[in-house]
């Protein structure tokens, strides 16, 4: 007996931003694995007999393996239940999404993705910022701040990531934004570009702050690390709403 696996993604974290289809997977499942970004309100549209599993990654906590989470959903699924795998943001973006479907597939386990709204979007709309401004953000990219072990990538585009006319979104870039940002600085984007840090976009926790890359920079430096999810924004970011910090 065989179940179905619905990857959903959650959004950063407001239940009105997730879609019909989120909802009404949320509603019918009979066990959700969880991320930590995922908590909350969001749980509470669950059945009240629903399996509730956290197996979310944080940095600098401890973590399931991810080999343990994907054991996980085929368990769940072998036994013919309904499960909901929710990923924060949208789950197609540096969400682990790859391993956990081979996984399925190796089982023999059908599912489907639901998209959503993505930390960059919601981060941008939450700022009152276009993520494409015409003539002057002609590429949008996404870029994770961090390797497994939590340190700056190595193996980054550094040409193609101090582009003065690309709008960059840094997930997972708090703890090392500070050296990236003087690899950007070295490889030719100016100190005084743009940057938005965006923390817990979408909670009564969030919290917006313009500065410069420069600024950004030496700001984090020497920050305690912090417990909200945060997303870094630069590049050709127009005039910010009144909900940011200049």
């Amino acid at each position: 007996m065989s179940g179905f696996v619905s990857f959903v993604s959650s959004g950063p974290g407001d239940p009105e931003l997730l879609t019909v289809r989120a909802v009404d997977r949320i509603r019918g499942a009979d066990a959700i694995l969880y991320d930590d970004l995922s908590a909350g309100p969001i749980l509470d549209l669950a059945r009240p007999e629903a399996d509730l599993v956290g197996v979310g990654k944080r940095a600098g906590r401890p973590s399931p393996r991810q080999d343990h989470v994907s054991r996980l959903l085929v368990d769940y699924a072998a036994t013919g239940a309904r499960v909901v795998r929710l990923k924060s943001g949208d789950a197609g973006i540096f969400g682990r999404l790859e391993e956990e479907i081979v996984a399925l597939r190796a089982a023999g386990i059908a599912h489907e993705i639901i998209p959503g709204v993505s930390a960059a979007s919601a981060a941008a709309a939450a700022a009152d910022l276009s993520l494409t401004r015409r003539k002057t953000a002609r590429r949008l990219q996404f870029v994770t701040g961090h390797d497994l072990n939590g340190a700056l990538p190595e193996r980054l585009n550094m040409a193609a990531l101090a582009d003065p006319e690309a709008m960059t979104a840094v997930y997972m870039g708090r703890r090392t934004f500070a050296e990236f940002a003087e690899r950007l600085v070295a490889a030719g984007l100016p100190g005084d570009t743009p940057a938005l840090l965006a923390e817990a976009i979408s909670t009564p926790g969030q919290a917006l702050r313009l500065d410069t890359l420069a600024g950004l920079a030496a700001r984090l430096r020497d920050a305690p690390a912090g417990d909200a999810p945060a997303l870094i924004l630069y590049g050709p970011l127009g005039e910010p709403g009144p909900e940011v910090i200049r």
